[in-house]
């Protein structure tokens, strides 16, 4: 037997300097740091200069710390759609921007204060606001660094900011369009007040949290009463607010209620029947005497005694019983609710119903006003100690004889502030409001709930329950709470009028305002400067120049005027003479739905008439791997900036284009783990193919019509494949989009395709048609693929296009590539399919026990009625990359090894082969050739 020529060399192998191993860390600055040098942003611009727009709105996050991984998938999902429209050749561009002003930044400038043991209040507001401004400024500048790390493309030099003189004008701007269209007054309404932050705050700055408060009875005694019987009687109220008993004004009572007078130890009290026995227990008794019942109806007229009415004035005018049925129940306390107008929404409707007005007893820090006549300075109403069954409230009411029962046990939810974490209480001041149900002009005769409901029909939301959830919010919200009483945000530019209290609206003052403001930015809203603003038809002696800021909400809200409409950015703007939403696309968490969502619907409602926007896509948040809520207290919080450091952005955008983004979602080590493994599948695909792609000419490219059936039918998955992706853009489906293309590369192509052909690949002649034809194919696959990946895998696509193409530009200069429509059966091809995953299933136990060492070395036989139409024992043997292939008239996939000796190049086993290491035909035919060019 003479000795055995190796003939590796002669093998057509990969080539590639495309590296296995990624190293994204290290290799993604560098190209973060070429696409800024390229000014790529403006290259893309210019390539779809005139195209068809498609415009999503940067919603501004807060400028008060590191990107959190919220922030991440925030951005990157918003990436991902201008990434995947401008692939399809639209013009879509992206300003990113900030909300510069508001508690959020005011809070944490505190915060440095009071460690410097500074008061604000002592430092002179211009300054103040000098320090917010910087304080802004400087996260601005942080966050956006670490947004551009991520791979986030966009006008990074040019953002917006809430805070530019400019924005700061156009929100002024569009406040003055409420004030001269009539949807703008004062009045006194409870709104949510922090006492902490001294301020009134919006829903959407609200939580709740479940906590333990104290729980009291209270008895008013009954002096006036249709029924005489009931005279002397004590009147019980529960409530777990003691601190709301000192500015009670009446109480409320259900018409359709049974009330119980009933007698323990001599003294009567009245409660409505269903809840006698609660309170009978909270005053720690086992019964009670029963005298008689009323129907609540038969209560009207009847009037009540304070219990501290011995302290005179306010405290000693009788209280009077009002109807509330509509919200009084008897599903726990007594049947009876205590009215402070002051403090409650219902109990401000109904006592205005009855003239009864608010006695803004509560000053903005929670203590009670120095000249009220019961607990005056004290407090604060929200510290525990002060309402407990010790504290000071009931201790007086104890003492007076009107404390009946008093526990701190109560377990309720309660409403916070989400930065300060503090609780929050109903208070009643002077705001400024927008009316929701008052007819508009700019709404032809509408209300701006109306409007609003009508722009949401109008509105596609992704997903669908979007929009039964911001319209739920709409049909119920209250008047608009314009007002903040802070000093770091956008000024109230209202004069208002000291003897009729009428608000001016003269559209040239406040055409002298807006240019103030241009100027100067907020600090021009002075003292000094109201004369100039009113000019020489009005005396600046005559009108109080209001102090209040906007609600920030407001100031998001109207981003829309100052960044699609203002010109500021060209890009953003529509053709003139468009009318309707300005922007294709709000995307935000779901929090936004009472928060950014719905504050730019109403703000572009009652100033345009229509919503900002065409389509709301909302997220969900990321919770830890075991799907708990993340907080640094628990220490399970996950950073985007630590993960980039270990695995790279590509990573990161990976899994958040992998994940069901549209509901509650997670990260953790495991999980960043497994998109590692899903990364590296996909990036030894196009390793592969660059590879295989090596010295690929056009002279080489072969008409599909040439195609073996194998490569048509790839090329038909490849259209497939297509359609699902461009439905999966549609949809905002990204999920979807990525596992689409990832399984695409995983099952059709390195399981099967490459398999299947890497024979071909490796042992064909160059000038084969077979070989010319996968070698077509692959090019094909290349340039769909990587196109495909760009929106997905920003770096890695670029470094893949740059590998093989280093002088052919970026890849996110490229268009949704132009794929073959080919038509090739698919159901043959899934039954031949579920028949070779048969076959390798047979084979795989002789691999285990080494009877076989590779399927090149088994001989199967399979059942005949299994192969579809069309495909020789040959195609077979070759689909399934065995020895041979026979069919038979059984069931079952026999598997033998095979007799057959092995192609010393090509590995297979042929009956032409007269002993190992022999060459078969086709080799020695390939080898021949080589040899005699050589």
């Amino acid at each position: 037997m003479t000795e055995q020529r190796d003939y590796r060399n002669t093998v057509f192998l990969p080539k590639t300097d495309f590296p296995m191993k990624a190293g994204l860390p290290q290799k993604e600055p560098g190209i973060l740091a070429r696409w800024q040098d390229q000014d790529i942003y403006r290259a893309i611009r210019e390539a779809r200069a005139g195209r068809e727009k498609f415009i999503l709105h940067d919603g501004p996050p807060y400028a008060n710390g590191d990107m959190h991984i919220g922030h991440a998938l925030n951005h990157i999902l918003k990436d991902m759609v201008v990434r995947s429209q401008t692939l399809l050749g639209k013009d879509a561009p992206y300003v990113p921007g900030w909300d510069c002003h508001g508690l959020p930044i005011e809070w944490k400038v505190e915060e440095e204060y009071r460690k410097k043991k500074k008061n604000k209040d002592e430092v002179p507001a211009e300054e103040f606001r000098a320090e917010c401004r910087a304080y802004a400024a400087h996260w601005v500048d942080v966050q956006r660094e670490q947004l551009k790390r991520l791979g986030i493309g966009g006008d990074w030099d040019h953002p917006y900011l809430t805070m530019d003189f400019d924005a700061e004008a156009t929100i002024v701007s569009e406040l003055m369009k409420f004030s001269e269209s009539g949807m703008l007054y004062r009045g006194a309404k409870p709104v949510m007040w922090s006492p902490v932050e001294k301020t009134a705050l919006a829903e959407a700055e609200v939580e709740y949290e479940d906590i333990v408060s104290t729980q009291i009875d209270v008895g008013f005694e009954i002096v006036e009463c249709p029924d005489e019987d009931l005279l002397g009687a004590q009147l019980v109220i529960w409530t777990t607010t003691p601190w709301t008993i000192p500015v009670n004004q009446a109480i409320a009572y259900g018409k359709q209620i049974d009330y119980h007078m009933i007698e323990i130890d001599g003294a009567r009290y009245l409660v409505a029947e269903p809840l006698v026995e609660g309170f009978v227990k909270r005053m720690g008794h086992d019964s009670h005497k029963l005298h008689f019942y009323i129907k609540g109806a038969g209560l009207e007229g009847t009037r009540v005694r304070h219990p501290m009415h011995r302290l005179g004035g306010f405290f000693a005018e009788l209280r009077p019983l009002l109807d509330g049925s509509s919200f009084v129940t008897t599903e726990s306390g007594t049947g009876f609710v205590h009215m402070a107008p002051d403090h409650g929404e219902d109990d401000f409707e109904l006592c205005k119903a009855h003239g009864i007005n608010p006695k803004f007893a509560v000053e903005g820090d929670g203590r009670y006003r120095e000249d009220w006549l019961w607990l005056g300075g004290q407090g604060s109403v929200i510290n525990p100690k002060f309402n407990a069954p010790d504290g000071p409230i009931c201790s007086d009411l104890r003492e007076a004889g009107g404390l009946l029962a008093a526990s701190a046990d109560y377990q309720h939810s309660y409403p916070h502030s989400w930065r300060s974490k503090a609780k929050v209480i109903y208070r009643c001041t002077p705001q400024w409001f927008v009316p929701m149900d008052k007819p508009m002009t700019a709404g032809g005769g509408f209300t701006l709930r109306e409007t609003a409901q009508n722009a949401l029909a109008e509105t596609r939301f992704v997903p669908a329950k979007g929009r039964n959830r911001i319209g739920a919010m709409v049909d119920g919200r209250p008047d608009w709470v314009l007002s903040r009483q802070r000093a770091w945000g956008v000024p109230i530019t209202i004069f208002v009028n000291r003897e009729t209290g009428e608000y001016l609206a003269d559209p040239e003052v406040n055409a002298r305002i807006v240019a103030g403001i241009r100027q100067g930015g907020v600090d021009a809203w002075n003292d000094e400067r109201a004369q100039e603003y009113l000019g020489n038809s009005y005396n600046a002696e005559d009108f109080e120049r209001v102090t209040d800021i906007l609600d920030v909400w407001f100031d998001s809200g109207s981003t829309h005027a100052f960044v699609l409409e203002s010109g500021k950015w060209p890009d953003l703007l529509r053709p003139e003479g468009y009318k309707g939403p300005h922007a294709d696309l709000y995307l935000e968490g779901s929090d936004q739905h009472r928060g950014w969502f719905q504050s730019s619907l109403l703000e572009a409602c009652a100033t345009r008439g229509h919503a900002p926007y065409k389509a709301v896509l909302t997220h969900g948040f990321t919770m830890d791997a075991k799907g708990e809520k993340m907080s640094k207290s628990k220490g399970n919080t996950v950073s985007p900036l630590k993960v980039m450091e270990q695995y790279g952005a590509d990573i990161i955008r990976l899994w958040a284009l992998s994940v069901d983004f549209t509901e509650d979602h997670r990260i953790g080590d495991e999980i960043l783990k497994g998109v590692g493994d899903q990364y590296r599948r996909l990036r030894n695909t196009f390793r592969y193919m660059l590879g295989a792609l090596a010295g690929f000419r056009e002279d080489e490219r072969l008409p599909v019509e040439q195609m073996p059936e194998l490569e048509r039918y790839v090329l038909s998955l490849l259209g497939d494949v297509d359609v699902a992706l461009r439905k999966a853009v549609d949809d905002y489906d990204f999920n979807d989009y990525v596992r689409t293309l990832v399984d695409f590369c995983n099952e059709d192509l390195s399981a099967f395709f490459f398999d299947i052909r890497k024979d071909c690949l490796y042992c064909d002649g160059p000038g084969d048609e077979k070989r010319r034809a996968y070698r077509t194919v692959l090019d094909m696959l290349f340039h769909a693929l990587v196109r495909y990946a760009a929106p997905v895998l920003v770096f890695t696509a670029e470094e893949t296009w740059g590998t093989r193409y280093p002088d052919g530009g970026s890849v996110h200069l490229l268009e949704w590539p132009e794929v073959p429509q080919v038509s090739e059966g698919s159901e043959k091809w899934d039954v031949l399919r579920a028949l070779r995953e048969k076959v390798t299933e047979t084979i795989e136990p002789l691999r285990r026990e080494k009877t076989i060492r590779s399927s090149l070395e088994a001989e199967v036989q399979v059942p005949a009625a299994a192969v579809p139409e069309g495909f020789s024992d040959a195609d077979l043997a070759e689909l399934f990359i065995t020895a041979t292939v026979t069919r038979g008239q059984g069931e079952m996939v026999n598997v033998t090894p095979t007799s057959h000796h092995k192609c010393g190049r090509c590995w297979r086993h042929l009956p032409e082969v007269s002993e190992d290491g022999e060459l078969c035909g086709r080799c020695e035919e390939v080898v021949g050739a080589m040899e005699a060019n050589a």
